[in-house]
């Protein structure tokens, strides 16, 4: 889920079979909600598509998906189905049509874009009536011992090693302008049933947490480990909730 320009730098494909398993998939409410804001249903364009989750969800109220991405390895791994098609291509400078866009969707990824270029590239490719979503995930919550270690992890244990962009994420998107006549979303939030094992491999698919390995070369969930299964207790899952933030609208 990456999408920078010249300099871009790909933080993702170390392990994007991983990142494919273990990410939380988004919402069905999510997905029928940012499709009814644009006026057609022609073509939808998931930019930053990652592993593609969005993408396949999108297929099913559009007659055309288009998922770009700028790492190649990350696409591999994308989900594939009849009416979505994959490109690499950077977010700022895509092979699609002019005036043929009717929804664009960013997900978990509008950090990583140079926002100017990537607006002049919607203001090229949007339909008229076209929409723009983008969305995040919070800081997981499940139960408060866990939701402390975890607090833990994210701000001390691999805290130096995020990518300053996170910020943005934390502050749930609302430090800049998007150039839409916004619309209020219904609370939303990704809700999955996890075993301690997925949730170490969804912790292992940060960011940070790649960085921390290639500069230690140790593996920091495995010291976590531990102290989760310690709080865990005999439960064979547990309940995981990600809170969303989402801002959508009609393109300027």
């Amino acid at each position: 889920m990456s999408a920078r320009g010249p300099g871009f730098q790909d933080l993702f494909s170390r392990d994007s079979a991983s990142y494919a398993k273990f990410r939380p998939s988004y919402p069905r409410e999510l997905i029928a909600w940012v499709a009814a804001l644009p006026g057609g249903r022609r073509l939808a364009w998931d930019c930053a598509t990652g592993n593609g989750q969005a993408a396949a969800l999108l297929a099913g109220y559009f007659e055309r998906v288009v998922g770009t991405d700028a790492s190649p390895t990350q696409l591999r791994a994308a989900s594939r189905g009849p009416r979505v098609a994959y490109l690499a291509a950077l977010a700022e400078a895509t092979p699609l049509a002019d005036r043929r866009v009717d929804l664009v969707t960013v997900a978990q990824a509008l950090h990583w874009l140079e926002l100017p270029r990537f607006f002049a590239e919607i203001d090229r490719v949007a339909a008229p009536g076209a929409a723009l979503a983008v969305w995040g995930y919070a800081r997981l919550r499940t139960f408060p011992a866990i939701d402390k270690l975890i607090d833990r992890f994210h701000d001390e244990t691999v805290g130096p090693y995020w990518p300053t962009e996170r910020k943005l994420v934390e502050e749930g998107y609302r430090s800049f302008a998007l150039p839409i006549a916004e619309v209020p979303p219904p609370p939303l939030a990704i809700e999955a049933s996890l075993t301690l094992p997925e949730l170490c491999g969804y912790l292992r698919t940060w960011s940070a947490v790649g960085k921390y390995q290639r500069v230690h070369g140790s593996d920091p969930v495995a010291m976590l480990e531990p102290e989760l299964a310690a709080c865990w207790g005999e439960a064979a899952s547990r309940r995981i909730e990600w809170p969303l933030f989402v801002r959508a609208g009609r393109w300027r």
